[in-house]
């Protein structure tokens, strides 16, 4: 595995309450816990009562640049579930603005970038210097750390986690414009990098160098505000071959993994359908690596040595299913576990709209209660 500027055991954060006390960071460095870490993608969001009562008032981006706000539903979600950690809210496509690159949400099409970067010209023109304009999820995590700053009843400190996208990702909304079903104009990109002489071959390395300029310098204000995890979302990385992951996508994470753990905080890397990539998602030196429901637990974690903490991996629509289904899925997950340290239980993906709220909250029980 990658060796990193900053090793576990010399990891601190920015949590005054000396977060390698909590059960949540603990796991995350691979250390013994009395009991699993349970919290949820997606925690906050559209299926959650309270969180649709602000959407009537609110934009999504609203509320992501407003810290006051983003804070309350960060807090909501963490209480209401009694999880062991509270992601920020916010989105992975908010640096995009401070770059000179304006985006959107559409209703039914997600976020648009209705002028896609597609040439070497237009990835010059995109800045870095302007990575405090994000300082209001700073601001927002401030807020969320000094609710959760006393111990809870059980003595336990919740985690705080703050988040930023990949590189490959975040390149590939800019490229297509949006979402997309074969990325054929990032690859298109991509591969052009490849090709000497080709007119756009010095495109991607670019956007890369200037997303991880970016990207650090977020991170960074989100560990000083209180972060004590920073998660990698790399959505889209499972759209890749394993060839080309390795070659242009894995030296920008692995370098980002790196830096962010340079701020003395756990990284945890996360992507969709990567059961093919996960030996090599594991060289980026992540401290966790998210599983996707598409996985066993217990055969991907030995495939990966147990030498990184894993998070994860109940399909999120199992939570539509009775409580007693959910209740042995739930259970069959911690038993493949097995009660090694460095398992953090979460979703396989995010909670989708429309899923039971007492069912989110049942798990979150059943998991506090397991024992091995």
């Amino acid at each position: 595995m990658n060796q990193t500027a900053s090793s576990p055991a010399s990891m601190t954060s920015g949590n005054a309450q000396d977060p390698q006390g909590s059960r949540f960071v603990r796991a995350c460095l691979r250390r013994p816990v009395d009991r699993t870490p349970v919290w949820f993608l997606r925690q906050a969001g559209r299926y959650m009562p309270e969180y649709m009562a602000v959407r009537k008032h609110h934009t999504l981006l609203d509320i992501c640049r407003t810290p006051e706000i983003a804070a309350e539903v960060t807090i909501t979600a963490a209480e209401r579930l009694e999880v062991d950690a509270a992601i920020i809210f916010a989105d992975l496509l908010l640096p995009f603005t401070p770059m000179g690159l304006d985006f959107e949400f559409v209703a039914g099409e997600g976020p648009v970038v209705h002028q896609p970067i597609r040439s070497l010209v237009q990835v010059q023109a995109l800045r870095t210097d302007r990575a405090e304009e994000l300082s209001y999820v700073a601001r927002a995590i401030e807020q969320v750390t000094a609710h959760f700053s006393p111990p809870r009843a059980d003595g336990d400190q919740l985690g705080i986690i703050g988040f930023i996208g990949a590189p490959f990702t975040l390149a590939s909304y800019m490229i297509e414009g949006g979402s997309s079903r074969n990325y054929v104009e990032s690859k298109r990109l991509m591969y052009a990098s490849a090709e000497p002489g080709h007119p756009d071959s010095a495109a991607w390395p670019l956007l890369q160098e200037k997303l991880l300029t970016v990207l650090v310098a977020y991170a960074s204000q989100q560990v000083e505000a209180g972060a004590d995890v920073i998660q990698i979302f790399d959505s889209w990385a499972g759209a890749l071959s394993i060839p080309d992951y390795t070659q242009f996508c894995l030296p920008a994470t692995t370098e980002l993994v790196r830096r962010v753990q340079a701020l003395g905080v756990p990284v945890i890397y996360f992507g969709v359908d990567t059961a093919s990539l996960l030996p090599t998602m594991r060289r980026t030196g992540a401290d966790v690596l998210g599983l996707d429901w598409r996985v066993d637990l217990a055969q991907a974690w030995r495939g990966l040595d147990y030498a990184v903490a894993v998070q994860g991996n109940l399909d999120p629509i199992a939570l539509f299913a009775s409580q007693d289904l959910l209740r042995t899925r739930t259970e069959e997950i911690l038993r493949a576990a097995a009660g090694r340290p460095g398992h953090i239980f979460n979703l396989g993906h995010g909670i989708v709209p429309g899923t039971p709220v007492e069912n989110v909250i049942e798990v979150a029980r059943i998991v506090r209660e397991f024992r091995a």
